[in-house]
């Protein structure tokens, strides 16, 4: 009874927390965004060279890129001219036309926000404007690069934010930049913004619910990277997102996971998420995701600490990391140890 009450102690202090009395943001409550993209409708009752296109509710990537491999070029530039959002968010399509369909479907939305996305140097991989709009971004060469890494960002991302440059290394586009930098441009990287992210840390932050959805989706773009043939990623999953990476671990083929100023990832231990990529952490000195208590109780809290001992993930050096998002500030120990995670050279 006692440690039931100690339970019930901790947890209501995590929500207190978490709500806003230590001097947090509290969040407002967001809608997941989910299912196939919009236009989806039009691409069902549409056909190319006589054949019904696949679904992109129930079509898996690998048969996504069959469909995409039995037709001329002249067919698929007509399905992206005809159905930009679909293409560029289909997993398994070819990673070019993809670039090509975004670029379009981008321009169409006619928002100035989203407006930097559609430039000519960009390499838009996926882009949702439903709600605070999604995107994925690829820095290298994806078809080409012997190794790719996905950021898998946390809170307050989306498609307007995730390239902040008034704060670089700092975004998932600006992670992203720093990871290829570090690696010598031997790996591609890709900010993945591409789910539904908590605003601000409240309640949102505190449960799975934006997780779950993020997981799944996580887990078919991951699917969409190996039906194109690119080499498995390695994952970089930052406080939020690190939710996100631990449920979608076992449904994905990665070959490493990082969680760095992680709340939690809803497991008791690195073997419970069930995965056979190699899991890694870090934490900062000054990161003040320490402060949040380590509890999972109704659905509130995301577990243990990743960088615990009993957690067992292999510690990635952090002594000279500022803040909750200072990992990638070129010159870190953290910096360098993820670059040689993201290039297979870490033991």
């Amino acid at each position: 009874m006692r440690r039931f009450g100690r339970t019930m102690v901790t947890t209501a202090l995590a929500v207190a927390v978490v709500g806003g009395t230590a001097g947090w943001a509290s969040g407002d409550s967001q809608t997941a965004v989910t299912g196939p993209p919009p236009g989806t409708a039009a691409w069902r009752a549409d056909t190319a060279s006589g054949r019904s296109l696949p679904d992109p509710a129930t079509a898996s990537p690998h048969e996504v890129a069959r469909f995409f491999a039995g037709l001329d070029d002249a067919a698929r530039r007509e399905l992206v001219r005809s159905h930009p959002l679909v293409v560029g968010n289909l997993e398994g399509a070819p990673v070019g036309l993809r670039y090509e369909a975004n670029r379009i479907a981008i321009t169409a939305t006619g928002e100035t926000r989203y407006a930097s996305l559609a430039a000519p140097d960009r390499q838009i991989l996926a882009f949702d404007p439903r709600g605070r709009g999604q995107v994925a971004e690829v820095f290298g060469d994806l078809e080409q690069a012997e190794h790719v890494s996905v950021i898998v960002p946390g809170a307050d991302n989306d498609a307007t934010t995730h390239d902040a440059r008034r704060k670089p290394h700092t975004g998932p586009a600006g992670m992203a930049r720093a990871l290829r930098s570090a690696t010598g441009g031997s790996s591609a990287v890709v900010a993945w913004t591409g789910y539904t992210t908590p605003v601000g840390v409240g309640l949102d932050a505190a449960d799975g619910r934006l997780a779950e959805a993020g997981a799944a989706r996580l887990a078919r773009f991951t699917a969409g990277l190996d039906a194109v043939g690119a080499p498995d990623p390695a994952l970089f999953c930052h406080s939020y997102g690190s939710v996100v990476c631990g449920l979608a671990a076992r449904h994905t083929d990665a070959t490493d996971v990082v969680a760095y100023g992680s709340p939690g990832m809803r497991a008791r231990t690195a073997a419970a998420l069930r995965t056979g990529a190699r899991v890694w952490a870090a934490r900062g000195p000054s990161d003040w995701i320490a402060d949040v208590p380590n509890v999972a109780f109704a659905g509130i809290g995301h577990g243990a600490d990743p960088t615990s001992a009993a957690f067992g993930a292999r510690r990635v050096p952090a002594a000279d990391v500022q803040g909750h998002a200072g990992y990638f500030t070129p010159g870190t120990q953290s910096l360098a140890a993820f670059a040689a995670i993201a290039t297979g050279d870490a033991r």
